[in-house]
């Protein structure tokens, strides 16, 4: 069964639950852990059935609930190299560490966990309980500094600073990188990364294909380049971004420099633009198309429908279209593809 389901689009929080096959794909966490598995409830999807996170930029309303959410679930989260690095760099601002130090420190982290879980596995008796320590480096290494001190020789107690330093704010269960433009596999869903404009480390637009059916998700882009127009063909679902009115932006609140970045080429796709895709570069093949990160303050549910239904109503062929609006405090109910 192949199915879409966008738990939440829009400047507060970004979440969409894809599904083909026996796998099940969080695309980006942008909510909290538990606001997520509220709305994946009301939607009637288990948060427990999820494989993996793939996260398509680290703005904050795509990424606030991730560490929390992979590990609860234990499953593998997805960046591009760039999007991690930026998403680490967010949450451990003053860490005194090079990216390729910390990388490593993970790396080895997680094959001390990998051989104690085969170790218990097999039953060995020299298995240790797991305890705080094999997810703080800094008590592991204080551990081991107390290990390698002398026989007789008195412990010397912890640095104070080092006491009160809790545990790496960016631990996840498991790091998977990919790269935009070399599709990749995770369980039944083929998945096709392509760049998109944004002001992020490294930003990403999705095609899904599970099962024959093809699904693309392109928000967060400030305009509609060739290479984005290329992967949005041959779709069954399209959601894309039909972000702000752009009269309601010039005359609304926010200030001049936020609304010149949300109108340039790395800000947000506007209802006119979206519905110039739609009219002129739009093969009208997908059964659903989706208008996702709606504006609270600078747009109107009923503009972005005016906008995209005056495209496809211009095209006969357009007119198979269903269109959906996704919202920002409510799941949308699941879309099934045959």
């Amino acid at each position: 069964m192949v199915r879409f389901t966008v738990l939440a689009s829009g400047s507060k929080g970004n979440s969409t639950v894809v599904t083909g096959g026996h796998t099940r794909i969080l695309v980006d966490a942008g909510l909290s852990c538990r606001e997520l598995f509220r709305r994946m409830a009301l939607a009637g999807e288990d948060p427990a059935t999820l494989d993996a996170v793939i996260i398509t930029h680290e703005h904050q309303d795509h990424i606030n609930g991730l560490a929390v959410t992979a590990r609860k679930l234990g499953i593998p989260v997805y960046f591009t190299e760039a999007t991690h690095r930026a998403w680490v760099r967010w949450l451990t601002p003053r860490r005194q560490m090079t990216y390729a130090q910390w990388l490593e420190q993970c790396r080895k982290q997680a094959a001390e966990r990998q051989a104690e879980a085969q170790a218990a596995e097999c039953g060995c008796d020299d298995a240790e309980t797991e305890t705080a320590a094999d997810f703080d480096p800094v008590i592991s290494a204080e551990a081991a500094a107390v290990e390698a001190s002398p026989a007789g020789a008195t412990p010397k107690a912890p640095d104070a600073r080092i006491a009160r330093e809790k545990p790496d704010p960016s631990w996840l269960p498991a790091v998977e990188f990919f790269e935009a433009g070399r599709p990749f596999r995770i369980g039944d869903i083929a998945v096709s990364p392509f760049t998109i404009p944004h002001d992020a480390s490294d930003p990403v637009g999705f095609v899904f294909e599970a099962e024959g059916a093809r699904m693309a998700l392109a928000t967060d882009l400030g305009y509609m380049p060739p290479n984005v127009k290329a992967q949005l063909k041959k779709l069954d679902l399209l959601m894309l971004e039909s972000n702000h009115d752009l009269e309601m932006l010039r005359d609304g609140p926010y200030p001049w420099q936020v609304k010149q970045r949300v109108l340039s080429r790395v800000g947000h796709l506007s209802n006119d633009t979206a519905a110039d895709f739609l009219e002129s570069a739009y093969d009208g093949q997908a059964t659903y198309v989706i208008l996702g990160h709606l504006s609270e303050s600078n747009n109107l549910p009923e503009l972005a429908r005016v906008a995209a239904e005056r495209a496809l109503s211009n095209h006969a062929s357009l007119l198979a279209n269903r269109l959906v609006l996704a919202a920002q405090d409510e799941p949308l109910s699941p879309i099934h593809l045959s």
